[in-house]
């Protein structure tokens, strides 16, 4: 099987990233984007769809962090897109339900070519920590849209935004790793079309 591995840089008048992914990996990361939470996040995604993903990024936080969070969200899309080259063979569709304490994030995804994100999810705060919550769906339509990701992220409950986001991040990452997983009775592409 092809090895699939990518590297990712971006460099805009706001921001400096720097991203290696292997889909294939062990679950390893080294995140350091200058936004704690969203490191805390990277860092279990990556644990959980078990791929190797190293991320460092700067960017104009003096003015805030949606610039650094939304070009992160664009280059792990891009590189999840390279590493998935032609498709063939892949699972293509994942669902999963996540519980985090009280808060449970229901993902299902479609690797399509066709991006679209869906986010049913309240917040009953603007921030977590330091962090500001809106980010979170600034970064999936930024990461589904560069991915080429069918991406559906519904919270039918949860009261700690912590717990929320969380469970959103393992449910991607889970159903990340069963919809690029390799399986050996699929020929060619996943598609009645033939392409994707």
């Amino acid at each position: 099987m092809k090895q699939r591995t990518t590297q990712v840089k971006r460099k805009t008048s706001e921001t400096n990233v720097e991203l290696t992914l292997n889909l294939d990996g062990k679950g390893k990361s080294n995140i350091s984007t200058g936004v704690g939470f969203l490191d805390h996040m990277l860092d279990l995604f990556a644990r959980h769809a078990l791929i190797d993903l190293t991320i460092k990024a700067s960017g104009d936080q003096r003015v805030d962090d949606h610039h650094t969070v939304e070009d992160v969200g664009i280059c792990l899309g891009q590189a999840l897109k390279d590493a998935l080259g032609d498709k063939k063979g892949i699972t293509r569709f994942a669902s999963t339900s996540v519980p985090m304490q009280e808060s449970l994030a229901d993902i299902a995804i479609d690797i399509s070519g066709r991006p679209a994100l869906v986010f049913n999810v309240n917040f009953n705060t603007d921030r977590i920590g330091n962090f500001d919550a809106s980010l979170v769906r600034e970064f999936l339509e930024a990461f589904s849209a560069n991915a080429g990701i069918n991406l559906h992220v519904n919270v039918p409950y949860g009261s700690n935004a912590h717990h929320i986001v969380e469970a959103i991040f393992k449910g991607l990452a889970k159903a990340l790793d069963t919809a690029v997983r390799i399986n050996e009775r699929i020929e060619g592409v996943p598609s009645t079309k033939g392409i994707m």
